[in-house]
Parts: C-alpha cells; sequence; structure tokens
C-alpha cells in the first residue's frame, strides 16, 4: 500500500486519525467502524457539512466511541 506516494498519503492520512482518535480519548476500533459506517451513508451528498461531526473532538460522537473514564486511567 505504500509503494506509491499515493499509498504513503493514505498511510499518513488513517495514521493521523488514529492517533487523533487516541488523543481524544476514544476508542479507535469504534471510532473507525462508526467513521466507515457514517460516511457510507452520505456518499451520494453533494453537501459535506456532515463531516463536522465525525471529527474525532465531535460532541456528537456516540458515547460507545468513548473510553470510560476507567479506559482512560489504564496504562497499557
Amino acid at each position: 500500500m505504500i509503494d506509491t506516494i499515493a499509498g504513503a498519503e493514505a498511510s499518513a492520512i488513517v495514521y493521523s486519525l488514529s492517533e487523533t482518535a487516541k488523543a481524544n480519548n476514544l476508542k479507535q476500533y469504534d471510532y473507525f467502524e462508526y467513521l466507515l459506517t457514517e460516511i457510507q451513508k452520505h456518499m451520494d451528498d453533494t453537501d459535506r457539512s456532515f463531516l463536522e461531526d465525525l471529527l474525532p473532538w465531535s460532541p456528537k460522537l456516540p458515547d460507545n466511541c468513548r473510553k470510560s473514564k476507567q479506559e482512560q486511567l489504564t496504562i497499557f
């Protein structure tokens, strides 16, 4: 995937989203699953304003994407 410039750029985007999700106390797997599900619902939309609600710091993200207080305290 990273053998090309486009592949390297795609990897950088995914890594950036992953690290930003961590910084915002999100469960990465659940957050990415939510992103992929929600983006798919809007594939035919011309209005991209829904993307604001999908950002890692959005208060509109579902609770299952957020780490609990106990999970936030757990250090691996």
